[in-house]
């Protein structure tokens, strides 16, 4: 098992440790390129010592004083441990990590942090994307638990790692997904114990594969000789949701679950361009479950990495692994409903150098039919992005991979996707759709490589299109729009909606585009999200140093883009280092939930329960005083 340890690292630092990118050796600097500035909305944009390719909308710098098309106050960023938002508005906990789903549950103990009884009967850790289900007149929300910080979850030993069996057992069950019923007593939302909904689904539930995929060689185990079953899902990031009712949890880092009790054992190429290598994070699943072993059972990772499928109307049912969208690192599966009825799922693979994904639809939506394997036919495209603001979807297939099946083009798309020539992407985090035209929007969080290494498969990064930064620090969101607005066209135009960055340290394109002012910066935008009124919800998972290259910039946040204008204004801070990421509604839009994930990361947070106690990660609700509907 792996011996590091650093808990000042973040999570994805310590994926850059245990699976480091091929090195390019001889890079200078990379000077910022003249790009095209034509767009699809017209206009065009140069800043810094760059020509950068941003919209129309990016304007002229917006101030908190500055005439506004925004309902609220801006707030300051800071540094405090606790919420903050606007004024007229107040939040609320209403789930934490380890808050009891059953009578029958055992209160979360601040000392011993459980057991692993008590976290399979209990809210998971580290929420992430979460949904929110009226199903009948029950308010289900679901949220994924991407994963544990092992120096809280493990904060009753010495070494602040699991050392005994029912360690990794509750480590595996802090994982996996949450449906918890919540009800609305006046202004205060909160879960309804022992509710018939109310379920947990972790790193040990039985799952069905679906899809291309199913009963391929390379899913088949000792365990399902069939390729057809798997246990467990973990690490989910983002999420989705079908208009047929259910939810969509998206695997993303499963590659540090797995380990080698052979030091000796050789990963195959394939294992190694999704980071599966004979060493783990720390979580020592291995040690207490053989399936992890991956000198035992090479081919239990190829079962990892896919968008599940849950139907939280029916706590009885499996889960579903859905192959045909293939398997990648999963951020989020945003569902759109083409004019025509096709199903489009657009979805983004949060590593650095990676890509943005398109599956399409072989049947049609019909409202009230049962639409239930819709995601299992269909066909899987991956994005090319031109410097001329053109891109074209590239369709993954036998023929054009070479690869003998689709099956093997889904279980090894990253591999596929290399094969194609598709753009490499400074980590794509969440993809959005605009509810009111088709434009689709995605957080490119940052990319310390661009410019400097090759992506895992050894595709180059160059700076270039919509990446047009080399050591990008800051990230940015690119937007497309189809061509004919019709989603399933092969062609689109792109453009760039902002580049995040700090003007008070820098004068170039680290700076950002000019609707980033010493007002509203920020960097890492991760989860975004569009209200009904098509407002963009900004969430970031970013520096929180609060010095040089991230001076003025405090916890992370939660900001409100007007993607017509291009203006931005934070709605919200987080507490000490935390993430802000997952979001959803209540069916009458009077009240937002956020998630506020992983405070305390490095030991300076007691949010939510204050001093003497352990951090939790939380779901928070956000109301305004005077009840009246949000965004």
């Amino acid at each position: 098992m792996t011996k590091i340890r650093n808990e000042d690292l973040s999570f994805d630092e310590f994926d850059e440790i245990i699976n480091p990118g091929p090195e390019v050796t001889g890079f200078e600097r990379v000077v910022e390129k003249a790009l095209s500035r034509r767009n699809f909305l017209g206009g065009g944009l140069a800043i810094g010592a760059s020509a950068l390719v941003l919209g129309s909308t990016a304007l002229t710098p917006f101030s908190a004083k500055a005439a506004s098309n925004f309902n609220f106050e801006p707030i300051p960023a800071n540094t405090l441990d606790t919420v903050t938002v606007p004024k007229g508005y107040s939040w609320q906990v209403v789930t934490k990590w380890g808050d009891e789903l059953w009578s029958k549950s055992a209160p979360f103990d601040h000392e011993t942090r459980g057991t692993g009884e008590s976290q399979e009967l209990a809210i998971g850790d580290n929420n992430d994307g979460m949904s929110l289900f009226t199903i009948d007149g029950h308010h289900l929300l679901i949220s994924n638990n991407e994963y544990t910080n092992r120096n809280i979850i493990y904060d009753n030993r010495e070494s602040k790692l699991p050392e005994t069996a029912d360690d990794i057992r509750k480590g595996k069950a802090a994982h996996g997904v949450t449906v918890v019923e919540v009800k609305q007593d006046g202004q205060k939302w909160n879960i309804v114990k022992d509710s018939k909904y109310n379920r947990r689904i972790t790193a040990d539930s039985p799952m069905e594969i679906s899809g291309p995929a199913r009963g391929h060689d390379l899913l088949k185990t000792s365990a399902d000789p069939s390729g057809t079953q798997s246990l467990g899902t973990w690490n989910n990031c983002g999420n989705g949701r079908t208009p047929w009712g259910t939810y969509l949890a998206c695997e993303e880092n499963f590659n540090g679950y797995f380990s080698s009790s052979d030091e000796n054992y050789t990963p195959s190429d394939e294992l190694k361009r999704y980071g599966v290598k004979n060493e783990d994070w720390g979580y020592a699943w291995a040690t207490e479950d053989e399936r992890f072993d991956i000198s035992k059972n090479p081919n239990e990772p190829n079962r990892a990495g896919y968008v599940v499928e849950i139907d939280p109307s029916d706590p009885t049912s499996t889960p579903k692994k859905r192959t045909a969208l293939g398997r990648f690192k999963h951020e989020n599966a945003e569902v759109v409903i083409n004019k025509d009825g096709h199903v489009v799922v657009y979805m983004g693979d949060d590593e650095r150098g990676e890509f943005i994904y398109r599956f399409v639809s072989k049947g049609k939506f019909v409202e009230g039919s049962d639409n239930t394997n819709l995601l299992d036919d269909g066909k899987l495209y991956v994005a090319k992005f031109n410097n001329d603001q053109s891109g074209e979807w590239l369709e993954l297939s036998p023929d054009t991979t070479g690869m003998k099946s689709q099956a093997e083009v889904c279980i090894h798309a990253r591999i596929a996707a290399s094969k194609v020539g598709a753009t490499t992407m400074d980590r794509p985090e969440w993809v959005a759709s605009h509810p009111k035209k088709a434009e689709i929007y995605c957080a490119l969080t940052n990319n310390k490589n661009r410019g400097k290494k090759p992506n895992a498969g050894g595709d180059e990064t160059p700076v270039t299109g919509p990446n047009p930064r080399a050591a990008n620090l800051y990230g940015q969101i690119v937007r497309w729009r189809p061509e004919g607005e019709n989603h399933t066209s092969n062609a689109f135009s792109w453009d760039l909606f902002v580049m995040a960055g700090n003007p008070t340290v820098h004068n170039d394109a680290y700076a950002g585009s000019k609707n980033i002012d010493a007002h509203n910066m920020f960097n890492a935008p991760d989860g975004i999200s569009f209200d009904n009124n098509g407002k963009l919800w900004i969430q970031t998972d970013g520096k929180y140093s609060n010095k040089d290259d991230f001076a003025g910039m405090g916890n992370n946040q939660m900001l409100i883009g007007d993607t017509e204008t291009g203006e931005i204004q934070r709605f919200l801070v987080g507490p000490k280092e935390c993430e802000v990421t997952g979001i959803t509604w209540s069916e009458d839009r009077k009240t937002v939930f956020v998630g506020i994930q992983h405070p305390g990361e490095k030991g300076d947070s007691t949010f939510p329960g204050g001093a003497g106690t352990a951090p939790r990660s939380a779901i928070i609700a956000v109301t305004k005083d005077d009840g009246s509907v949000i965004g």
